[in-house]
Protein backbone atom coordinates (compact mmCIF):
# COMPACT_ATOMS: atom_id res chain seq x y z
CA UNK A 1 0.00 0.00 0.00
CA UNK A 2 1.37 3.44 -0.56
CA UNK A 3 0.52 6.66 1.13
CA UNK A 4 0.96 9.97 1.34
CA UNK A 5 0.28 13.46 -0.75
CA UNK A 6 -1.26 12.17 -4.22
CA UNK A 7 -2.72 14.90 -7.07
CA UNK A 8 -6.09 14.81 -7.31
CA UNK A 9 -5.46 13.90 -11.14
CA UNK A 10 -3.85 10.50 -10.00
CA UNK A 11 -6.24 10.38 -6.94
CA UNK A 12 -9.40 8.76 -8.52
CA UNK A 13 -9.61 4.88 -6.91
CA UNK A 14 -7.62 5.97 -3.39
CA UNK A 15 -8.56 6.07 0.06
CA UNK A 16 -8.89 9.25 1.69
CA UNK A 17 -7.03 9.64 4.63
CA UNK A 18 -7.92 12.76 6.29
CA UNK A 19 -11.45 14.11 6.22
CA UNK A 20 -12.11 16.93 4.17
CA UNK A 21 -15.00 19.81 4.11
CA UNK A 22 -16.39 20.74 0.92
CA UNK A 23 -19.77 22.74 -0.29
CA UNK A 24 -21.60 19.71 -0.60
CA UNK A 25 -20.68 18.01 2.56
CA UNK A 26 -17.94 16.30 4.52
CA UNK A 27 -16.01 13.72 2.75
CA UNK A 28 -14.96 11.62 5.63
CA UNK A 29 -11.57 10.04 5.51
CA UNK A 30 -11.85 6.24 4.09
CA UNK A 31 -13.99 7.37 1.67
CA UNK A 32 -12.72 5.63 -1.83
CA UNK A 33 -12.29 8.79 -3.77
CA UNK A 34 -14.61 8.39 -7.42
CA UNK A 35 -14.89 11.08 -10.23
CA UNK A 36 -17.55 12.76 -8.35
CA UNK A 37 -15.51 12.98 -5.05
CA UNK A 38 -12.41 14.23 -7.13
CA UNK A 39 -14.82 16.69 -8.53
CA UNK A 40 -15.54 17.89 -5.11
CA UNK A 41 -11.95 18.33 -4.13
CA UNK A 42 -11.56 20.13 -6.87
CA UNK A 43 -14.04 22.45 -6.29
CA UNK A 44 -12.95 23.39 -2.68
CA UNK A 45 -10.12 24.32 -4.16
CA UNK A 46 -7.82 21.31 -3.83
CA UNK A 47 -5.19 20.14 -5.79
CA UNK A 48 -4.23 17.41 -3.66
CA UNK A 49 -4.93 15.21 -0.96
CA UNK A 50 -3.06 12.67 1.30
CA UNK A 51 -4.95 9.46 0.45
CA UNK A 52 -3.71 5.62 0.51
CA UNK A 53 -3.68 3.21 -2.72
CA UNK A 54 -3.77 -0.20 -2.60
CA UNK A 55 -1.33 -2.43 -4.12
CA UNK A 56 -1.20 -5.88 -5.41
CA UNK A 57 -1.88 -8.52 -2.77
CA UNK A 58 -3.32 -5.83 -0.50
CA UNK A 59 -6.55 -6.90 1.88
CA UNK A 60 -8.67 -3.72 2.19
CA UNK A 61 -9.21 -3.12 5.95
CA UNK A 62 -13.01 -4.30 6.16
CA UNK A 63 -12.07 -7.24 4.86
CA UNK A 64 -9.20 -8.16 6.56
CA UNK A 65 -10.91 -7.42 10.02
CA UNK A 66 -14.14 -9.83 9.07
CA UNK A 67 -11.46 -12.84 7.83
CA UNK A 68 -9.22 -11.98 11.49
CA UNK A 69 -12.52 -11.62 13.46
CA UNK A 70 -13.74 -15.10 11.70
CA UNK A 71 -10.47 -17.25 12.70
CA UNK A 72 -10.53 -15.96 16.28
CA UNK A 73 -14.80 -16.37 16.99
CA UNK A 74 -15.77 -19.76 18.48
CA UNK A 75 -18.86 -21.63 19.48
CA UNK A 76 -21.79 -19.06 21.20
CA UNK A 77 -20.13 -15.54 19.47
CA UNK A 78 -21.10 -14.25 15.92
CA UNK A 79 -19.31 -11.32 14.06
CA UNK A 80 -21.06 -8.48 12.93
CA UNK A 81 -20.46 -6.25 9.98
CA UNK A 82 -17.21 -4.48 9.62
CA UNK A 83 -16.97 -0.90 9.40
CA UNK A 84 -13.55 1.52 9.44
CA UNK A 85 -11.53 -1.16 9.79
CA UNK A 86 -13.50 -3.12 12.47
CA UNK A 87 -15.36 -6.08 13.44
CA UNK A 88 -17.10 -6.67 16.51
CA UNK A 89 -17.44 -9.75 18.16
CA UNK A 90 -20.77 -10.41 20.05
CA UNK A 91 -22.12 -13.16 22.39
CA UNK A 92 -25.45 -14.90 20.91
CA UNK A 93 -26.57 -15.77 24.34
CA UNK A 94 -25.60 -15.22 28.18
CA UNK A 95 -22.94 -17.47 29.58
CA UNK A 96 -18.93 -16.77 30.49
CA UNK A 97 -16.23 -16.05 27.85
CA UNK A 98 -13.55 -19.04 27.38
CA UNK A 99 -10.67 -16.86 26.24
CA UNK A 100 -7.24 -18.63 24.86
CA UNK A 101 -4.78 -16.26 26.02
CA UNK A 102 -1.83 -17.43 23.87
CA UNK A 103 -3.79 -17.22 20.55
CA UNK A 104 -5.06 -13.51 21.07
CA UNK A 105 -1.16 -13.14 22.19
CA UNK A 106 -0.65 -14.71 18.65
CA UNK A 107 -3.36 -12.97 16.59
CA UNK A 108 -1.78 -9.21 18.17
CA UNK A 109 2.03 -10.59 17.02
CA UNK A 110 0.94 -11.43 13.59
CA UNK A 111 1.42 -7.99 12.60
CA UNK A 112 0.97 -4.16 14.47
CA UNK A 113 -1.43 -3.18 11.42
CA UNK A 114 -3.96 -5.97 12.87
CA UNK A 115 -5.34 -6.19 16.92
CA UNK A 116 -7.33 -7.82 18.90
CA UNK A 117 -8.66 -6.37 22.16
CA UNK A 118 -10.58 -8.71 24.41
CA UNK A 119 -13.07 -8.90 27.35
CA UNK A 120 -11.41 -10.27 30.33
CA UNK A 121 -11.71 -14.02 30.63
CA UNK A 122 -14.44 -15.59 32.23
CA UNK A 123 -16.40 -12.65 32.28
CA UNK A 124 -20.12 -13.14 31.82
CA UNK A 125 -22.33 -11.56 29.51
CA UNK A 126 -25.38 -11.38 28.20
CA UNK A 127 -27.11 -11.81 24.81
CA UNK A 128 -25.83 -9.04 22.23
CA UNK A 129 -22.71 -8.59 24.64
CA UNK A 130 -19.15 -7.29 22.44
CA UNK A 131 -16.87 -9.94 23.64
CA UNK A 132 -13.90 -8.84 21.21
CA UNK A 133 -13.06 -6.61 18.60
CA UNK A 134 -10.33 -6.54 15.63
CA UNK A 135 -8.96 -3.35 14.45
CA UNK A 136 -7.24 -2.59 11.15
CA UNK A 137 -4.95 -0.32 12.02
CA UNK A 138 -3.78 1.48 7.97
CA UNK A 139 -6.71 0.78 5.40
CA UNK A 140 -5.16 -2.05 4.05
CA UNK A 141 -3.04 -5.22 5.35
CA UNK A 142 -0.72 -6.88 3.11
CA UNK A 143 -2.14 -10.57 2.22
CA UNK A 144 1.14 -12.19 3.09
CA UNK A 145 0.99 -10.74 7.24
CA UNK A 146 -1.87 -13.19 7.97
CA UNK A 147 -2.20 -15.33 4.89
CA UNK A 148 -2.17 -19.06 6.17
CA UNK A 149 -1.47 -18.24 9.48
CA UNK A 150 -4.29 -18.28 10.68
CA UNK A 151 -4.50 -21.69 12.28
CA UNK A 152 -2.78 -20.20 15.17
CA UNK A 153 -5.09 -18.29 16.32
CA UNK A 154 -8.49 -20.17 15.27
CA UNK A 155 -11.17 -20.65 17.88
CA UNK A 156 -9.25 -18.35 20.35
CA UNK A 157 -12.66 -16.83 21.68
CA UNK A 158 -16.21 -19.40 22.37
CA UNK A 159 -19.03 -18.91 24.96
CA UNK A 160 -19.66 -21.10 27.57
CA UNK A 161 -23.12 -20.86 27.71
CA UNK A 162 -24.79 -22.67 30.94
CA UNK A 163 -25.64 -26.33 31.27
CA UNK A 164 -27.58 -26.21 34.76
CA UNK A 165 -30.84 -25.55 34.69
CA UNK A 166 -32.22 -25.49 38.34
CA UNK A 167 -30.21 -25.19 41.38
CA UNK A 168 -30.99 -25.22 45.59
CA UNK A 169 -30.44 -21.95 47.93
CA UNK A 170 -30.28 -23.13 51.59
CA UNK A 171 -30.34 -20.22 53.61
CA UNK A 172 -29.85 -20.92 57.56
CA UNK A 173 -31.84 -18.28 59.86
CA UNK A 174 -30.45 -16.91 63.07
CA UNK A 175 -32.39 -14.43 65.14
CA UNK A 176 -31.58 -11.11 64.66
CA UNK A 177 -29.63 -11.91 61.56
CA UNK A 178 -30.13 -10.90 57.81
CA UNK A 179 -31.87 -13.51 55.72
CA UNK A 180 -32.16 -12.08 52.41
CA UNK A 181 -31.52 -13.49 49.28
CA UNK A 182 -32.75 -12.08 47.15
CA UNK A 183 -29.67 -10.68 45.43
CA UNK A 184 -28.42 -14.33 44.58
CA UNK A 185 -31.62 -15.45 42.85
CA UNK A 186 -31.24 -12.59 40.92
CA UNK A 187 -27.53 -13.86 39.77
CA UNK A 188 -28.70 -16.94 38.97
CA UNK A 189 -32.14 -15.94 36.71
CA UNK A 190 -29.93 -14.07 34.55
CA UNK A 191 -27.94 -17.22 33.28
CA UNK A 192 -31.56 -18.60 33.01
CA UNK A 193 -31.22 -21.19 36.46
CA UNK A 194 -34.51 -21.72 38.32
CA UNK A 195 -33.57 -21.60 41.94
CA UNK A 196 -35.57 -22.73 44.74
CA UNK A 197 -35.12 -21.14 47.98
CA UNK A 198 -35.16 -23.34 51.56
CA UNK A 199 -34.96 -21.76 55.07
CA UNK A 200 -33.77 -24.23 57.92
CA UNK A 201 -32.26 -23.39 61.10
CA UNK A 202 -28.90 -22.30 61.40
CA UNK A 203 -27.48 -25.64 63.03
CA UNK A 204 -25.06 -28.36 61.53
CA UNK A 205 -27.55 -31.28 61.58
CA UNK A 206 -30.62 -28.94 60.19
CA UNK A 207 -28.30 -27.79 57.53
CA UNK A 208 -26.73 -31.81 56.84
CA UNK A 209 -30.31 -33.04 56.40
CA UNK A 210 -31.50 -30.19 53.84
CA UNK A 211 -28.56 -31.06 51.46
CA UNK A 212 -28.54 -34.29 51.37
CA UNK A 213 -31.89 -33.87 50.38
CA UNK A 214 -31.53 -31.38 47.55
CA UNK A 215 -31.41 -33.20 44.08
CA UNK A 216 -30.34 -30.30 42.47
CA UNK A 217 -27.00 -30.34 40.32
CA UNK A 218 -25.71 -27.37 42.33
CA UNK A 219 -26.74 -26.45 46.18
CA UNK A 220 -25.85 -23.10 47.34
CA UNK A 221 -25.74 -22.10 51.24
CA UNK A 222 -26.11 -18.88 52.19
CA UNK A 223 -25.57 -19.23 56.12
CA UNK A 224 -26.62 -16.48 58.81
CA UNK A 225 -23.67 -16.26 60.09
CA UNK A 226 -20.18 -15.70 58.73
CA UNK A 227 -18.50 -18.83 57.95
CA UNK A 228 -15.32 -18.43 60.12
CA UNK A 229 -13.76 -22.05 59.69
CA UNK A 230 -13.59 -25.47 58.00
CA UNK A 231 -15.32 -26.61 61.41
CA UNK A 232 -17.90 -23.92 60.90
CA UNK A 233 -21.63 -24.68 60.82
CA UNK A 234 -21.50 -24.64 56.68
CA UNK A 235 -18.62 -26.80 56.10
CA UNK A 236 -19.34 -29.11 58.77
CA UNK A 237 -22.76 -29.45 57.47
CA UNK A 238 -21.43 -30.50 54.06
CA UNK A 239 -19.22 -33.22 55.50
CA UNK A 240 -22.26 -34.79 57.89
CA UNK A 241 -23.96 -35.03 54.42
CA UNK A 242 -21.68 -37.03 52.95
CA UNK A 243 -19.90 -34.74 51.13
CA UNK A 244 -16.36 -33.26 50.72
CA UNK A 245 -15.05 -29.90 50.98
CA UNK A 246 -12.67 -28.74 48.07
CA UNK A 247 -11.70 -25.06 49.53
CA UNK A 248 -12.38 -23.01 52.01
CA UNK A 249 -10.68 -19.35 51.89
CA UNK A 250 -10.49 -17.59 48.26
CA UNK A 251 -8.06 -14.86 47.53
CA UNK A 252 -10.84 -12.47 46.69
CA UNK A 253 -12.26 -9.38 48.06
CA UNK A 254 -15.66 -9.02 49.17
CA UNK A 255 -15.94 -13.04 48.70
CA UNK A 256 -13.04 -14.41 51.11
CA UNK A 257 -15.10 -16.61 53.18
CA UNK A 258 -16.12 -18.74 50.65
CA UNK A 259 -16.12 -22.36 50.52
CA UNK A 260 -16.55 -25.34 47.41
CA UNK A 261 -17.12 -28.55 47.80
CA UNK A 262 -19.38 -31.57 46.53
CA UNK A 263 -21.57 -34.06 47.47
CA UNK A 264 -22.02 -37.00 44.92
CA UNK A 265 -22.13 -35.11 41.42
CA UNK A 266 -23.37 -31.90 42.78
CA UNK A 267 -21.72 -29.00 43.35
CA UNK A 268 -21.82 -27.28 46.47
CA UNK A 269 -20.82 -23.25 47.04
CA UNK A 270 -20.91 -22.06 50.56
CA UNK A 271 -21.46 -18.40 50.16
CA UNK A 272 -19.93 -15.63 51.52
CA UNK A 273 -22.03 -12.87 53.06
CA UNK A 274 -21.64 -10.46 50.87
CA UNK A 275 -23.43 -12.30 47.98
CA UNK A 276 -26.17 -10.62 49.86
CA UNK A 277 -25.39 -7.18 47.81
CA UNK A 278 -25.90 -7.07 43.94
CA UNK A 279 -22.21 -5.94 43.38
CA UNK A 280 -19.31 -8.56 42.41
CA UNK A 281 -17.75 -11.01 44.81
CA UNK A 282 -15.66 -13.81 44.42
CA UNK A 283 -18.66 -16.07 44.52
CA UNK A 284 -19.50 -14.57 41.43
CA UNK A 285 -16.81 -16.27 39.54
CA UNK A 286 -17.22 -19.34 40.81
CA UNK A 287 -20.88 -19.56 40.36
CA UNK A 288 -21.07 -18.79 37.24
CA UNK A 289 -18.49 -21.06 36.27
CA UNK A 290 -20.01 -23.91 37.30
CA UNK A 291 -23.42 -22.87 36.23
CA UNK A 292 -21.49 -22.94 32.62
CA UNK A 293 -19.87 -26.20 33.09
CA UNK A 294 -16.48 -24.79 33.72
CA UNK A 295 -15.06 -27.00 36.29
CA UNK A 296 -13.47 -25.44 39.14
CA UNK A 297 -10.90 -26.54 41.72
CA UNK A 298 -9.32 -25.10 44.85
CA UNK A 299 -6.81 -24.38 42.74
CA UNK A 300 -8.61 -22.30 40.15
CA UNK A 301 -9.31 -20.41 43.57
CA UNK A 302 -5.98 -20.40 44.77
CA UNK A 303 -5.32 -18.30 41.30
CA UNK A 304 -7.96 -15.48 41.38
CA UNK A 305 -5.63 -13.44 43.82
CA UNK A 306 -3.92 -10.97 40.84
CA UNK A 307 -7.30 -8.83 40.28
CA UNK A 308 -9.27 -10.23 42.86
CA UNK A 309 -9.51 -6.88 45.03
CA UNK A 310 -12.87 -5.86 43.84
CA UNK A 311 -14.97 -2.72 44.86
CA UNK A 312 -15.89 -1.99 48.39
CA UNK A 313 -19.32 -2.66 49.22
CA UNK A 314 -21.51 0.11 51.15
CA UNK A 315 -22.96 -2.02 53.43
CA UNK A 316 -20.04 -4.37 54.51
CA UNK A 317 -20.23 -4.92 58.58
CA UNK A 318 -16.30 -4.32 58.69
CA UNK A 319 -14.91 -2.25 55.52
CA UNK A 320 -11.62 -3.01 54.59
CA UNK A 321 -9.80 0.16 55.89
CA UNK A 322 -10.88 2.25 59.01
CA UNK A 323 -11.63 5.67 58.90
CA UNK A 324 -8.41 7.99 59.40
CA UNK A 325 -8.64 10.07 62.65
CA UNK A 326 -6.58 12.94 63.63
Amino acid sequence: MRFGTISLDDAEGATLAHSVTTAEGRLRKGTRLGREEVARLRAAGLAEVVAARLGPGDVPEDEAARIVADALTGPGLEVRAPFTGRANIHATGPGIVGISRDRIDAANALTPDITVATLPEWQRVATGTMVATVKIIPYAVPSEAFAGRLGGVAGALRLHAPVLSHADLIVTTLEGAPSKSRAVTARLDRLGVACEVAHVPHETAALAAAIGASTAPLRLILTASATSDARDVGPAALLAAGGRLERFGMPVDPGNLLFLGALGAAAVIGLPGCARSPALNGADWVLERIVCGVPVTGADIAAMGVGGLLGEIPTRPQPRERPVTK
